[in-house]
């Protein structure tokens, strides 16, 4: 009871400290503009705001900074790299100043408004991110001790590997790690740790588990299952006046597809408008190799359904001419050409599909289609791998925001399914604003082990 009070009030005074600090960080990006608009914009209006309708537009920079810092996750002061957050922030800051061009320029009524002003903002709020992230990041870490950790693992391992390799042994303290067999023989094993990692452990055990976790205050960090994702997609019902839980296939509302097929449609064609003359430099780059600038290529979608994807062709014409289908190695490839390094990196290698989009083979946000010969490799380990094909396949994905080229099957999967489980037009907002986040990612891209064809571990 004792070491549940000290938890109780370490947890309190450590998310009160957080969130003054995050609330500095907002307030402080929005002073910054604040000064930039009084200082250089607030003159030029026709008929100046009184007092209040300055603060007025300060406050919408606040909300566009506040939700997009979280969306890319640039507070996540425990979790992310130092790097990573400044990299958040400065992303944050630059669509929030850029949205705020676009409405200074109608409070002004003038398109040829001067954007100095806003970039050498950008510049003092790229500054102040970067002493923000290294002083409460080192701070944060000098205040707060390691949690200490043990890790319960069943069918997964390698959890402590994925837990250096992205930066968080300084957040959490494993000092064990072992079977869960050896755990349900004796739960108080799990008393003195603040978090208990639960990897690839059934349901039935899990449970004990988390049951003593929950009384004793510790913490559980959960990697789910299979079953656990389809969960999440059960509808609460009370029916024999018991509490019931509804679980069904993929099954969105009408309003949901037609309104989410009519944003495709609009978003694809004003792309391929605003697009059309990259697109146009980038065919042209290509052919000249003397090969084509398009390739088509069979993807699977709902229900397994075959349809052909465009694409910029980025390898050899003979990328596979031994017939077997396989991921890329990443920028080490040798079959990807001089040309097709820039269009990957920049992703203007998927601008095609665009079209596919407006057919309606595609969709903007959904699971990424895959290669009927890959993903029948991938069924073979893991049937389950079909339930992906619930819903139309999608130009960016949950997976592509979260994961990598090379995230394997398994947890594609679970992200995948995550994505289903919640079909909303709230959720494709958000996945195509985060999406924007991944694009200058160069992990993102990570290929595959070189002499692998897929993203199998074995």
């Amino acid at each position: 009871m004792e070491l549940n009070k000290r938890r109780n009030n370490r947890s309190l005074t450590g998310q009160l400290m957080l969130r003054t600090v995050k609330l500095f960080n907002v307030i402080f990006m929005s002073f910054l503009f604040g000064m930039t608009w009084l200082m250089f914009y607030e003159q030029r209006m026709l008929e100046p705001f009184f007092a209040r309708g300055n603060y007025y537009i300060t406050f919408i920079f606040f909300i566009l900074y506040l939700i997009l810092v979280r969306l890319y996750d640039g507070l996540a002061i425990s979790y992310a790299r130092v790097g990573e957050l400044v990299y958040s922030q400065s992303l944050s800051a630059f669509i929030s100043d850029f949205i705020m061009y676009l409405v200074i320029m109608l409070l002004v009524r003038d398109y040829t408004v001067n954007p100095l002003p806003l970039l050498g903002c950008f510049g003092l709020q790229v500054l102040f991110a970067m002493i923000w992230c290294l002083t409460i990041n080192h701070g944060y870490f000098n205040t707060f001790a390691k949690k200490s950790s043990i890790i319960v693992y069943d069918e997964r391992k390698g959890l402590t590997g994925l837990i250096k390799d992205h930066g968080l042994d300084n957040k959490f303290d494993v000092q064990k790690k072992c079977h869960v067999d050896e755990v349900l023989h004796n739960l108080d094993v799990l008393h003195d740790y603040d978090v208990v990692f639960l990897a690839g452990v059934h349901s039935k055990s899990r449970n004990k588990i988390i049951k003593y976790c929950v009384s004793h205050n510790i913490t559980s960090l959960i990697i789910p299952r299979v079953g656990d994702t389809l969960m999440a997609s059960a509808h609460r019902m009370h029916i024999l006046h018991l509490p019931v839980l509804r679980l069904e296939r993929y099954n969105p509302t009408p309003e949901y597809l037609f309104i989410k097929r009519a944003f495709d449609i609009v978003v694809s064609l004003i792309a391929i408008i605003i697009l059309s003359p990259f697109m146009i430099i980038t065919a042209l780059a290509i052919k000249s190799d003397g090969g084509p600038a398009l390739y088509k290529q069979v993807r699977l979608t709902k229900d397994g359904k075959e349809f052909k994807v465009l694409k910029f062709r980025s390898m050899r014409v003979d990328a596979e001419k031994d017939g077997v289908a396989r991921l890329s190695t990443g920028e080490n490839d040798d079959r990807i050409t001089k040309v097709g390094h820039v269009i990957r990196a920049i992703r203007f290698d998927e601008l095609p599909q665009l079209f596919n989009i407006l057919k309606g083979d595609m969709t903007i946000v959904g699971p990424r289609p895959e290669r009927p010969e890959i993903a029948k490799q991938y069924y073979e380990e893991l049937p389950e791998f079909a339930l992906r094909l619930q819903c139309k396949a999608g130009l960016t994905g949950y997976a592509q925001v979260y994961g990598k080229y090379n995230t394997e099957p398994y947890d594609k999967l679970l992200m995948d399914l995550m994505y289903i489980s919640q079909p909303g037009i709230l959720q494709d907002l958000h996945i195509m604003f985060a999406t924007v986040k991944i694009l200058f990612m160069k992990e993102s891209t990570e290929g595959v082990v070189e002499g692998k064809t897929t993203a199998l571990e074995k």
